[in-house]
């Protein structure tokens, strides 16, 4: 019989080692890295809501308030100061090195960029001359159609099949649109002609951006655009400009609205375009159109308070369908579904830890629903109510001189 093999313990003694031991690890990797900056996407959004709320009511303030009424030569001024910029960025800057991936070359320009550019300065042209006739929340209201124009300007062009369930998806947006309509007290119509027609001209503009930017040549973030869409756009505005405004305004007026005033409007129009380019990737579609939604209604509400815009609870209540169309739209059934049960639990779980604080909030937005409401209801029930000639009556009667 075989000699049975023993086992022995692991523990071997190690012969000792010569010289100095080696570490296992780099104590400097060991260390605790500081933090690395890094901005919350919310700014990003925040930012983005400001600015692009901020150019609305700016071109407002200068065509309305100060009656600077010359839209074309506006608009013409922020595509000369887009440009320039975007010159300069190329040239100082990487914020516009997506362009060299771009394989433009003369015929490309001619036969994309050039239409896409007259229909860009069309949409702007328009848009800025419904700012003379409408007010800015009956404007946002209109604008919620945009959809609408951009899905029936692709069947018209052939770019998309008609689709009757889009068709449908979209019918709430127009709806609630046309009450918000019949609920507007000012009410022009040339006002909402030409707010159509830039609806329209900036439908088609997105079509054939989304045409071009189709082939994987052409993929351009909306700086990179504005690098090739800003001059041609400048040169067309500057044509209409010169023909129909330009002997009509006088320096008198470019002086009364001040030369730092326009300074900072053009500043302000293109930053716009730069905060878009640093949100994009920093948040999804989702997000881009809940917080669209949120500046819409941000805006009209602001126009309330600065210009003492009335609003109808008839506008409010099409407002709120149009928006919630056009919600429903961008996103769909089944992502609203999803959305709508993560809030529930949410608002469940802050019930659930600070019940007193949650009953605050619903109390607060009853108050201000019902604020909003009847607020938005006085000026049409009672439009020329002036209370002073009561006041009056009754000091007479007292005798005290008023």
């Amino acid at each position: 019989m075989a000699d049975e093999k023993s086992r022995t313990s692991g523990e071997v003694p190690r012969p000792e080692q010569k010289g100095p031991i080696l570490p296992t690890t780099n104590p400097e990797a060991e260390k605790a890295q500081p933090p690395k900056a890094a901005i919350h996407p919310a700014f990003y959004v925040a930012t983005w809501i400001a600015l692009s709320s901020s150019v609305i009511l700016f071109n407002k303030w200068i065509l309305d308030t100060l009656e600077f009424r010359y839209p074309v030569i506006l608009t013409t001024y922020h595509l000369s100061f887009a440009t320039v910029a975007t010159q300069l960025m190329a040239r100082y800057t990487s914020l516009l090195d997506g362009r060299k991936s771009v394989k433009m070359t003369g015929r490309v320009y001619l036969r994309a960029i050039v239409p896409i550019g007259v229909f860009f300065s069309l949409s702007l042209i328009c848009g800025n001359l419904t700012y003379l006739y409408l007010s800015v929340a009956f404007i946002q209201m209109i604008k919620a159609t945009t959809p609408v124009a951009v899905l029936l300007s692709s069947w018209a062009m052939g770019l998309a099949p008609p689709n009757i369930r889009q068709l449908l998806n979209v019918s709430a947006i127009v709806v609630g649109v046309m009450i918000a309509s019949f609920g507007e007290i000012k009410f022009v119509w040339i006002g909402f002609l030409y707010q159509l027609g830039g609806l329209m001209f900036e439908a088609i503009r997105l079509n054939l951006v989304q045409a071009l930017l189709s082939s994987a040549e052409y993929k351009m973030d909306p700086l990179v655009s504005l690098y090739y869409f800003a001059p041609i756009c400048a040169a067309m505005n500057g044509v209409v400009a010169l023909l129909w405004e330009v002997p009509k305004v006088s320096m008198a007026e470019v002086y009364h609205v001040g030369l730092f005033t326009f300074f900072l409007n053009g500043l302000c129009a293109f930053l716009l375009n730069v905060s878009v380019v640093f949100l994009i990737g920093k948040t999804s579609a989702v997000i881009m159109t809940l917080c669209g939604v949120l500046k819409d209604v941000m805006l009209v509400v602001a126009s309330m308070i600065i210009w003492g815009t009335p609003v109808s609870g008839l506008q409010a209540f099409g407002y709120s369908i149009a928006l919630a169309g056009m919600v429903y739209y961008k996103l769909g059934f089944d992502a609203l579904k999803g959305y709508a049960g993560e809030a529930s639990r949410q608002w469940a779980e802050f019930g659930a830890t600070r019940p007193a604080l949650r009953k605050v909030v619903v109390i607060g937005a009853v108050l201000l629903f019902v604020f909003v409401l009847f607020g938005g209801l006085a000026p049409t029930y009672a439009p020329d109510y002036d209370p002073s000639q009561y006041i009056a009556g009754a000091a007479e009667k007292f005798g005290v001189s008023s």
